[in-house]
């Protein structure tokens, strides 16, 4: 009860605020929702560039075009520099680079020395370029493989049950 006379008194208060603030020349309605949602004009209400136009469909493809031409460019030239890539594997996001060691804890089911290939590519970049997958990038631009260098057994997992105030617990190890 407490709270809601609280709340009564607030809105008492935003209305009486308004009634007092407002006059017909310079509001045209008198709502508490009209006075949280203004913001005065500051050098800080707006940011300090001004709007660009939007691109018509034929200026946005030409540079699109231009962009990819750069890209294909630096790609066939070799000039890249260190390529790297986001990938997604063993339930998890891994940045990746060339010679990285990467140590998961699934099992999978390659033996030492398969490749592997890594299809689900979120993202591939280098120092002068990024290619960004939405989600993943294709198979057919971009290829991660992967060679299998060791597996080891790994530590035996403990799933512990336990109730409190019954004297029970239960232990199972895979």
């Amino acid at each position: 009860m407490g709270t809601r006379l609280l709340h009564n008194l607030f809105y008492a208060i935003i209305y009486s605020i308004v009634f007092f603030w407002c006059d017909n020349s310079k509001c045209s309605t008198f709502s508490p929702i009209w006075v949280l949602s203004y913001v005065p004009e500051t050098s800080l209400s707006r940011p300090p560039w001004s709007d660009l136009p939007l691109l018509n469909k034929e200026e946005e493809q030409r540079r699109h075009q231009v962009v990819v031409q750069k890209v294909n460019t630096l790609i066939e030239s070799r000039e890249y520099g260190r390529l790297f890539a986001v990938v997604h594997f063993a339930s998890r996001q891994w940045k990746v680079t060339n010679e990285d060691l990467i140590l998961i804890e699934n099992h999978i089911e390659a033996e030492c020395g398969d490749r592997i290939v890594l299809e689900k590519v979120l993202l591939v970049g280098g120092e002068d370029f990024t290619l960004i997958g939405k989600p993943l990038l294709s198979r057919d631009l971009v290829r991660v493989e992967a060679t299998v260098i060791e597996k080891t057994e790994s530590w035996p997992m403990v799933h512990m049950r336990f109730w409190k105030r019954h004297r029970f617990q239960k232990k199972r190890s895979k």
